[in-house]
């Protein structure tokens, strides 16, 4: 099946969303502890054919740590790990139908580009001429060709990654797991290797499992994304999911820039919300769905680019409106953040496309400005 194919697929695929489905990755009350200390914390997820998934977080969050125990290269404390309905808390690693990428590549540097490709599969005793015609399509799928007989230090940095997906890939296991996987690349390599990577696993119809501190690399790349801290699951959303509609302040926190405006629910009817809010001077009216009940602290939570800013204050008195003093600003190519210091002393932010050449901005330093948005334009929050 060819990319552009697989592709018209993968923009309606979502098996998750499918009762009959059947996983082919089932993780059941998983547990690791180190001593005292718990890794991964009695976690359960369901994982699909040629799903990309993402395991993301900060550092000691536990998800390295479950990539380890899906490739077996540690046991669980408790709980149980099934692909394909099998369970594999008693196979060892090379009888796996997994292959893992390693952050730091782990090449051979005194074997050539073909004979690191070969290594497991010479190890795994296949014939002569299916090795060469393994390594050969591998060549082919990463392009790497010319390159076939070079050593690892020969290569740049983006085609020694290629190597190592090309020797994981040989195998053809049913998962393959990346940790870290562009963590050794520059920004601008990283970025189009995440599209490499993402065109391979979708014209390869395999299932991939990223470890990754990057949101930035999870929300391009997968199909669904767990974002994990403590050892637990914090949410299990499709990218678009965890950005628009965050189920906690840590989500909202962590994916993405966001501004968090504490009030107080005043009205809460079939999905029109009033906050009352000290940060802001005024009241907030939201038309999102919550279980905050009347004088429940909550939460507004709204993305900066969701944000109007103006030197006038709107001509609607009801419109959702914040006043304050630009303190700072921060240019970063695409977008213009404004820092704003609100009357009340809180801050806010608003992200603004610099859609013109021109560098003069009609709103700069110490202007007052109005911060205004739309009820649809964020979500609350309880927790």
């Amino acid at each position: 099946m060819s990319a552009k194919t697989l592709g018209a697929v993968r923009r309606k695929f979502a098996p998750w969303d499918d009762p009959s489905a059947t996983p082919l990755i089932e993780i059941r009350n998983l547990t690791k502890r180190f001593g005292d200390f718990t890794a991964v914390d009695n976690v359960s997820l369901k994982i699909y054919e040629r799903e990309f998934f993402a395991l993301l977080g900060p550092s000691g969050c536990g998800k390295t740590t479950l990539m380890r125990m899906l490739a077996g290269f540690e046991d669980p404390t408790a709980g149980e790990i099934l692909i394909g309905g099998q369970s594999m808390n008693s196979i060892p690693p090379h009888k796996r139908p997994v292959n893992m990428m390693f952050q730091s590549y782990a090449l051979f540097p005194h074997m050539s580009v073909e004979k690191n490709i070969a290594f497991g599969l010479e190890m795994d005793k296949l014939p002569k001429s299916e090795i060469e015609t393994r390594v050969k399509d591998m060549l082919r799928l990463v392009k790497l060709e010319p390159f076939a007989s070079r050593k690892p230090h020969q290569l740049s940095g983006g085609q020694r990654q290629r190597v190592a997906l090309a020797r994981a890939l040989a195998k053809r296991p049913k998962v393959l797991l990346l940790d870290e996987p562009l963590g050794a690349l520059d920004k601008k390599l990283r970025e189009e290797t995440q599209f490499e990577l993402l065109d391979l696993q979708m014209q390869l119809g395999m299932t991939f499992i990223i470890v990754t501190h990057d949101q930035d690399e999870a929300m391009t790349m997968a199909d669904r994304i767990a974002v994990m801290d403590k050892g637990q699951f914090i949410q299990i959303s499709p990218p678009a999911e965890l950005y628009e509609q965050p189920h906690t302040k840590y989500i909202a926190d962590f994916i993405g820039d966001i501004n968090l405006i504490e009030g107080r629910v005043t009205h809460n009817e079939r999905g029109r919300v009033t906050l009352d809010s000290d940060m802001t001077g005024g009241r907030i009216d939201v038309h999102a769905e919550t279980m905050a009940g009347l004088g429940d602290k909550a939460w507004f939570a709204l993305r900066p680019e969701k944000a109007s800013l103006s030197l006038l204050p709107p001509n609607d008195p009801t419109t959702n409106c914040a006043r304050g003093t630009v303190w700072d600003i921060g240019y970063v190519g695409d977008l213009s953040v404004y820092h704003i210091r609100l009357d009340q002393g809180g801050t806010m932010r608003a992200s603004i496309a610099n859609t013109s050449r021109v560098v003069e901005r009609p709103i700069t330093w110490e202007d007052q400005v109005y911060l205004t948005w739309t009820p649809d334009s964020g979500v609350i929050l309880v927790k």
